[in-house]
């Protein structure tokens, strides 16, 4: 005998069984925290859309994302205020995956600090609303029929603690004096609207929930922040990344310091 090795012939009851790789879409994503998300769920091993746009920036970024060893990530032109943009997003996602596990609506804008509910112009009012409040129910609506379509379909609406009517009642709260006439409403509508999906997809495996990822330094406020953006991108993923079990229809603050990390609306 040439060999002292035998082989068997092994008699499989059917042909190994794909391993079948999350998705995840993650608007806004192009830097500061969002793109710190990107790069955090790519590492938990979940195929990761990062949303830009300009899909010209956002390829840019995910080429660099390459040469850093970041695998799993593709660049995805979505503008969250154009209903075509976020279609041909969603054609794509639906080409590439015929579903979507994870959706996380990061984009957002401000108009800075201070911001009179006195002067402030409609139109400055209007154009945050049209990003951060009409953007989120876009693209939600937009990618449900994917998300119906995950076994553990998950929607994290990134919010701010400036968007808390309860602390802004509060005249102890830290933040109390940060009044922003066009941000603060936006953020509240997108806490509204939370609720509101949430209950709607209460008996479905659904998860949805508003997350604060707290006071953070970034190109958003100058760099003003104490939290750092790979702080508040592993506080979105803990919340969202979730079991069957967890919680849906609530406000998770990392700026709540009481254990729970759930802040008042």
């Amino acid at each position: 005998m040439a060999s002292g090795f035998i082989f068997k012939r092994c008699k499989f009851a059917s042909p190994l069984k794909k391993i079948e790789m999350k998705s995840a879409l993650i608007t806004g994503a192009n830097r500061s925290i969002g793109l710190e998300t990107v790069k955090q769920l790519a590492q938990e091993g979940i195929f990761v859309y990062l949303g830009s746009r300009s899909l010209e920036k956002g390829e840019a970024v995910v080429a660099q994302l390459n040469k850093e060893g970041f695998q799993n990530i593709k660049a995805i032109e979505i503008d969250v205020t154009k209903s075509d943009s976020i279609l041909a997003a969603k054609n794509i996602v639906e080409r590439d995956q015929g579903k979507l596990d994870i959706l996380i609506n990061n984009a957002g804008i401000s108009k800075g600090f201070p911001e009179s509910v006195l002067t402030t112009s409609i139109k400055d009012i209007q154009e945050v609303l049209e990003t951060n409040y009409y953007g989120t129910i876009r693209v939600t609506q937009a990618f449900m029929e994917l998300l119906h379509k995950s076994e553990q379909p998950r929607i994290s609406n990134i919010t701010s603690g400036l968007g808390s009517l309860n602390l802004h009642s509060d005249p102890n709260w830290k933040y109390y004096n940060v009044k922003l006439a066009s941000y603060f409403p936006s953020k509240a509508l997108v806490n509204t609207y939370t609720i509101l999906l949430a209950y709607e997809l209460k008996d479905s495996p659904f998860k949805v929930n508003a997350i604060d990822p707290g006071y953070t330094a970034t190109d958003f406020n100058h760099h003003s922040g104490p939290g750092t953006v790979e702080d508040a991108a592993a506080f979105i993923i803990k919340h969202t990344l979730t079991t069957d079990d967890a919680p849906t229809g609530k406000f998770f603050s990392k700026d709540i310091e009481d254990g729970t990390e759930i802040s008042p609306w």
